[in-house]
């Protein structure tokens, strides 16, 4: 393209007090913006003069902006929250008011979150040794394999008896025997028929952590730990301690079975039945039924953990003025049935919606746009990370490559890992602080930098992305089965044909669109189809969306299924992937399913929407049916040329913000829908810059061409007014 045949506009816009960024406080970000590390108090006695001074360098000579401080090791000095232990925290949180900056509340000793010292710590359950019947409970399956005309007698197992089903194994016919219990014995003469039978019974695990399903076990831990704190650091809560951070809770414990005893109570309070005759599903396939109840069950048992966790936790923070982070563990499985459940829905209980980037080749990047779309589904304004744990002495540039590839796909709030306050007996690399020679001369830049993406992008605003992806939890619940071939820790189950965090990666990684995962909850409850458009009407992040890519699911709900096709009918297109959905959350309705599925795509783009099928999502596929559905896209660039970006209007500004990871400098020209006036802002030295631009009317829409500069492993904002 010759700039001769172009009309050349070049801006230099002063961001004055009228606008919502300021260049001198984006160049100088306040403390509040600055990062705040885990400090690791790890295997020795810590002392008040070497933590004092620890803690000056830390905010002194790095530029982080306060700590939280996380007991760890067998060796660890003092007692975990004596008198002694209390007094030297208490001498931090002075000092953090002095200087101005703030404490993160870790809730454990060692991790993760729920035992208050059994893991990673002395070894000791003090949680349990005072709480014994308040830690985790695990669903076991005791079965028979029994003959016709056999008279079947069996003392019930141990445990608390949350059902007991014979089941037909070739018709999958299923009759309750609990009327047949007398005096702990189940008696029962088998008839015709391939029979088998299935006790299933709540037990205590002996896992030393709290029952994560159980609100008022949880509220026993936050009085534990949480009030602990509270009751003796009153006055700092809300201004010098303004979080708690739990750290890897998770429900691959229990061998991934989990469960509550109040299981079937609350399985009635929510769907009006009893849950029994669907308790093989949790292991077998029990015919026309299985996805549905699957779904139930697992559905529950996903709400029961996000409502007896990270909601209990939520609530005790807000009613003491502080927020609620942390982060699951395992998130990078793809099936997170057994091990976070649902993991969107557990970001809905949170306030800061959390993610772990940890080391071990766990592809966490997959998985940060989950979490940053479930912030923007339950409208939160921050997103974190953990970050750089276990990773190894990682390179300066890996520090920003993956942080800037964290920020353009949603998360706005990084927390280093770690500073080590024994740094002669780290367990796990990095240590990021002033005394390791690799980051000595780069961590206040590195920090400074953070702090201005800090600045920026935890203003209160709402994402803008063309293009919204279906979480599909509910087929994944669906095709979940308990004591799956893989292990509990990696998920038990693959699912066939699951593909969401392929789409991911197609779209923000090669084709450069951006997009926010939309779950099942959310869209059928919270979204409204106008004229092709789907609304997401949040208070502050109203996202609306042009395109609907549902991946590769075979079961969803009928609630979804129909926002789905209602937004098809009104002008709206949609995408799917791999794999059509047949079965309905709904028991009974998989033909509704099929048949609604049907005439979608039988009307193609013969009604105002298009509907395309991708057997096989590739790259060159998915571009084809995007640029047909999105005609001016929010964001274009050249082929060959895409970036990661992030884009986001605050109250009276755009902001872009475009990541170079390549090992070149960019240089191209990205289109974006608009009449802007953009301004450049570099977060690397904190300067404002001038950037060349053009207007241009596209299928009857104002854009902006902006001829963008970046410099290899760099990153750029873009700041325009909103007109």
């Amino acid at each position: 393209m010759k700039t001769s045949f172009l009309t050349i506009c070049i801006s230099f816009l002063s961001l004055g007090a009228s606008a919502q960024i300021s260049q001198a406080d984006f160049a100088n970000p306040e403390n509040k913006y600055k990062p705040i590390p885990l400090w690791f108090w790890n295997n020795t006695t810590v002392k008040e003069t070497e933590l004092l001074d620890q803690f000056h360098q830390m905010v002194g000579k790095d530029g982080y902006g306060g700590c939280a401080i996380l007991p760890f090791g067998q060796d660890f000095k003092p007692e975990y929250l004596s008198d002694d232990y209390f007094n030297l925290y208490g001498k931090i949180i002075k000092e953090a008011k002095k200087l101005d900056v703030h404490l993160s509340l870790y809730d454990e000793y060692g991790f993760p979150s729920g035992s208050m010292g059994a893991i990673n710590a002395d070894g000791v359950p003090r949680f349990m040794n005072k709480y014994p019947d308040a830690t985790i409970k695990r669903l076991d399956k005791v079965e028979y394999k029994v003959l016709p005309g056999d008279v079947f007698e069996q003392a019930v197992p141990a445990g608390k008896l949350m059902s007991v089903v014979a089941m037909d194994t070739l018709t999958k016919s299923r009759i309750s025997l609990k009327q047949h219990i007398r005096s702990g014995k189940l008696e029962w003469k088998v008839p015709e028929g391939a029979w088998k039978i299935m006790f299933f019974v709540c037990v205590k695990d002996g896992d030393p952590n709290v029952d994560y399903l159980n609100p008022e076990a949880v509220k026993l831990f936050v009085k534990e730990t949480h009030l602990a704190y509270y009751d003796r650091f009153p006055s700092y809560f809300g201004n010098t301690i303004i979080e708690t951070f739990f750290d890897e809770p998770t429900m691959y414990r229990a061998k991934g079975r989990m469960w509550t005893e109040k299981f079937n109570e609350q399985f009635i309070s929510r769907y009006g039945e009893s849950p029994e005759l669907l308790y093989p599903a949790l292991w077998y396939d029990i015919g026309e039924e299985t996805q549905s109840a699957r779904n139930r069950l697992f559905g529950l048992r996903a709400h029961l953990y996000a409502e007896g966790f990270m909601k209990t936790i939520a609530e005790w923070a807000s009613a003491h003025g502080i927020s609620s982070t942390g982060h699951q563990d395992q998130e990078e499985i793809a099936n997170p049935v057994s091990v976070s459940g649902d993991l969107m829905l557990c970001g809905k209980y949170m306030d800061i919606p959390g993610i772990d980037k940890i080391g071990g080749g766990r592809p966490t990047e997959l998985f940060y746009k989950v979490v940053s779309s479930s912030a923007n589904n339950w409208d939160k304004r921050q997103v974190m990370s953990e970050t750089y744990g276990a990773m190894g002495n990682i390179s300066v540039k890996t520090l920003y490559h993956i942080a800037m590839e964290q920020y353009t796909k949603g998360i706005n709030t990084l927390i280093p890992h770690a500073v080590w306050y024994n740094d002669q007996n780290v367990t796990f690399l990095p240590e990021l602080s002033w005394r390791n020679e690799l980051y000595r001369d780069s961590l206040p830049a590195f920090n400074k930098f953070l702090s201005r993406l800090n600045y920026i992008l935890q203003q209160e605003g709402r994402h803008v992305a063309d293009i919204a992806v279906l979480y599909p939890i509910e087929s994944l619940q669906g095709e979940h089965v308990l004591d799956g071939e893989l292990g509990f820790y990696e998920g038990g189950v693959i699912i066939p044909n699951t593909d969401y965090t392929h789409i991911s990666a197609l779209l923000t990684d090669t084709l450069g669109r951006d997009f926010t995962y939309l779950h099942p909850e959310v869209l059928s409850e919270k979204c409204r189809v106008e004229k092709g458009l789907l609304h997401l009407d949040n208070q502050v992040n109203k996202e609306t969306f042009r395109l609907l890519i549902v991946p590769g699911v075979k079961t969803i709900s009928l609630s979804t299924l129909r926002q789905i096709e209602s937004f098809f009918q009104s002008g709206g297109n949609v995408i799917f992937t791999t794999q059509l959905p047949e079965k309905s959350v709904e028991p009974g309705r998989d033909q509704e399913v099929k048949d609604k599925i049907a005439r979608i795509l039988a009307a193609g783009s013969s009604a105002s929407g298009k509907a395309f099928f991708i057997g096989k999502p590739a790259p060159d596929a998915l571009r084809a049916a995007i640029t047909e559905s999105c005609r001016v896209p929010d964001v274009a660039f050249e082929e060959g040329a895409e970036l990661n970006y992030i884009h986001k209007e605050l109250k009276d500004q755009s902001v872009y913000y475009f990541a170079n990871l390549k090992e070149k400098p960019y240089r191209a020209n990205v289109v974006l829908r608009g009449k802007l006036k953009p301004v450049l802002l570099d977060p690397h030295t904190g300067q404002q810059a001038k950037v060349a631009y053009k207007h241009k009317n596209v299928h009857g829409m104002e854009t902006t061409t902006v001829v963008l500069p970046i410099e290899k492993n760099s990153s750029v904002f873009l700041i325009d007014n909103i007109h």
